[in-house]
């Protein structure tokens, strides 16, 4: 048998339920604490969330009526507070609770929530359960994580404290009752909390012990996504921490019936944590990626928002941002450019964050970046309503996938299957095309049809039931753009012998042709090209190679899956110019400058139309950011689209343009990230945009009765003509906001 928190489950439970289910006395509490939740929830009033993250030595050395002022002043309607876990900051009666030891007789944590209350905030506690003392250690051993070898995990930061083990005793036993305490002592809305779900695979004795009871296998030892162990592993962990994440939620709302357990979790196709179920249990989430460290681009804020939505739905989403810096070399006590902190805020709201600042320490040492946070959340203040989203009125989504990272990518995931998305990111950001993000698990009507175009970027692992609800999105009208291997896998990562959706890309997997060692797949290619080809019958080219009237070929990809087309002869846009030597300088020609073979296949499908791209332009373009790649993804999405744009912007810079319904209103957002920092930060200073002229589609039935620029506080000039709207945005500095009221 396994314990759970002293709830058995044994093996033919959890091989039923292997994929995430939790313990049915567990979910039956969960339900009876659901039913019992007062109608009024606090969820979706937050708009402006604060959280002060205390220091051991704060207590009774920062200033209280700074921070409670400072709230105040920021119109801040909701804080996320240090309570316990490795350090407690209320004078806890749990035995190897630590108390920080400059609390003395006081209740450093008691102090916010008070001060917070009689300024009618939404208070959440957080805990951080994932390191321990030293007396910890010695009354508990088997509450610390083990490595593979048998050593017990000092922490890596601070050699003072032990790591815990997230899916035994401490977690279950002694945090639930550090939870319990104080949510009974201060009747808080919430617990939130850091680091739970561990610090990386843990071997400990109640890890060995459970995963045999439930698997039959010993843990596995190396990251093979095709071990029958590491399969198991996945699931079983899963399993646990949803049921760990039960157990918290079902103790909170015992004692509150209206609090919740709110897990620190959740993002796109590199998150460990199955975010259909996650959207599933959360009432409201928070997206924990508080600024761009290393290269990474300025829209990446917008990114975590439509991850996280796409699970999540139209539930509550805050955007935790830093005023620090997030480097590698962990400046926790540190401030960014102001600028940069609120360019990553407002792409973050733009998309349908609600922001959430998080200051580490109380501790202030550099001034800098309060006013930047005060004029920021004091204008979301005054133009509230307008934030009020009630659905994105996007009619593009990209489609991201858990099971193809995990089984498919494993450890060159972010290679092999992120870095495709952040290559069409990045196009359809080039090319102002609103658009949203789907999990591949939520295929289903509900969740995909406002949607007229998905875009499948190399998502190669897909079930059969996901190649069938992806026929039946087509055969209702939908279009589908793919990639690369996209279906060439089954869930697990298994090779199929042909694609999946083989019928739509009207195209089979051809392993038997010449390529690399992986047989059928060319990894990589060098000089490679493409020919633009016109169509045999009419002679004009295809409206996916616009705008590049002037070229007879343009650059391949690096890597490409040899295929067979169904149709012959093929009549494809796109045909292959082979690899040739590129040095000696005097060898550099082509030895075939002509092909049959189709690099792109573009078709009509019962009611919609497929894209099917055999090479990695998408991977590519991230690379490369080749000016002609982009071209071509821009072109297919407006092509398969085969209607107008919601909205279309015009003029020079480069925008993220988003659209949102509220109740009697509509938005529309441009963030402008024309800086020479926007794929790498810290910003500067904001460039502004020359005019951009905005044309935006109104809903159906629906006529403008007033438009306004929320930034600039203008009333611009508009026609409204055949449903649509016209107006010129004289200039953006870093954020405007067409809202028009209906």
């Amino acid at each position: 048998m396994i314990e759970t928190n002293g709830l058995p489950c044994n093996r033919r439970e959890f091989l039923r339920n292997s994929a995430i289910a939790g313990s049915p006395l567990l979910l039956a509490g969960a339900r009876a604490a659901s039913a019992a939740a007062p109608p009024d929830e606090w969820f979706d009033r937050p708009m402006r969330w604060a959280q002060l993250t205390l220091v051991e030595n704060d207590p009774g050395t920062y200033d209280l009526a700074f921070w409670l002022d400072y709230f105040k002043r920021t119109h801040s309607d909701a804080a996320c507070l240090s309570a316990g876990g490795c350090v407690a900051y209320y004078p806890t009666k749990i035995p190897l609770h630590y108390r920080s030891k400059w609390l003395g007789a006081g209740d450093a944590f008691g102090d916010l929530v008070a001060g917070c209350r009689k300024l009618n905030m939404v208070v959440i506690a957080r805990t951080d359960p994932h390191a321990a003392h030293q007396d910890v250690y010695d009354a508990h051993p088997d509450w610390i994580a083990v490595e593979a070898n048998g050593q017990k995990r000092r922490h890596w930061a601070d050699p003072d404290f032990w790591v815990t083990c997230a899916l035994g005793p401490y977690n279950f036993e002694f945090m639930t009752e550090v939870t319990k305490e104080i949510v009974s002592l201060y009747h808080v809305d919430g617990v939130f909390s850091n680091r739970w779900s561990g610090s990386g695979m843990c071997y400990c004795e109640h890890c060995r012990t459970n995963f045999r009871a439930a698997s039959g296998l010993d843990l596995p030892r190396g990251g093979n996504s095709r071990d029958p162990a590491r399969r198991a592993y996945n699931q079983w962990r899963q399993q646990r921490l949803f049921e760990l994440w039960r157990l918290w939620d079902h103790e909170i709302r015992k004692i509150n019936p209206a609090a919740r357990y709110i897990p620190n979790t959740g993002g796109g196709a590199l998150s460990d944590l199955d975010m259909e179920k996650v959207g599933e249990l959360a009432p409201i989430l928070f997206a924990d990626r508080q600024a761009r460290s290393g290269l990474a681009p300025s829209w990446s804020n917008g990114k975590n928002a439509k991850e996280y939505r796409a699970a999540m739905g139209a539930k509550p989403i805050g955007g935790i941002f830093s005023v620090g810096e997030e480097e590698a070399y962990r400046w926790k006590d540190s401030v960014q450019s102001g600028p940069e902190v609120r360019l990553w805020a407002l792409d973050g709201i733009a998309n349908g964050l609600r922001p959430w600042f998080t200051k580490f320490s109380g501790t202030i040492r550099d001034r800098r970046w309060l006013p930047v946070v005060e004029d920021l959340y004091n204008w979301l203040y005054r133009n509230e309503r307008y934030l009020r989203n009630e659905a994105p009125l996007a009619r593009v989504a990209i489609v991201y996938s858990q099971q193809t990272a995990t089984y498919y990518g494993a450890a060159q995931a972010r290679a092999k299957v992120e870095d495709h998305a952040l290559g069409w990111y990045q196009a359809l950001i080039e090319a102002r095309i609103p658009f949203e993000m789907v999990h591949d698990r939520l295929l289903d009507a509900p969740h995909i049809g406002q949607f007229k175009v998905l875009i499948f970027p190399n998502i190669a692992a897909l079930s059969t039931a996901q190649c069938t609800q992806i026929r039946d999105y087509v055969a209702r009208g939908g279009s589908v753009v793919a990639t690369h291997e996209t279906s060439l896998y089954d869930e697990w990562g298994e090779r199929r012998a042909d694609f999946g959706l083989a019928d739509l890309f009207g195209a089979s997997f051809d392993a038997a042709a010449s390529g690399g060692p992986a047989g059928g797949i060319d990894t990589r290619m060098s000089n490679s090209y493409l020919l633009l080809e016109s169509d045999r019958a009419t002679g004009k080219r295809h409206p996916i190679l616009a705008g590049l009237e002037d070229a007879d070929r343009i650059i391949n990809g690096v890597s490409r899956v040899a295929t067979r087309p169904h149709d012959a002869p093929p009549n494809s846009p796109l045909t292959l110019i082979p690899s040739y030597p590129d040095l000696p300088m005097e060898e550099v020609y082509p030895r075939v400058p002509k092909t049959d073979i189709p690099e792109v296949y573009v078709r009509e499908a019962g009611k919609g139309r497929v894209v099917y791209f055999p090479w990695d332009i998408d991977r590519t373009f991230w690379e490369v950011l080749a000016v002609d790649h982009g071209k071509l993804l821009r072109n297919v999405v407006d092509w398969a689209s085969n209607e107008p744009r919601p909205v279309v912007v015009t003029g020079p810079g480069l925008l993220d343009v988003t659209v949102w319904r509220q109740k009697s209103s509509m938005t529309v957002h441009l963030v402008n990230l024309t800086n020479p920092m926007m794929m790498k930060g810290p910003i500067r200073e904001f460039v502004p945009t020359p005019p951009q002229q905005v044309t935006l589609r109104l809903p159906e039935g629906q006529r403008a009765r007033k438009v306004q620029l929320l930034a600039s506080g203008q009333s611009p000039r508009v026609r409204e003509a055949n449903g649509s709207l016209s107006l010129v945005v004289p200039s953006i500095l870093d954020h405007e906001v067409v809202a028009v009221d209906f």
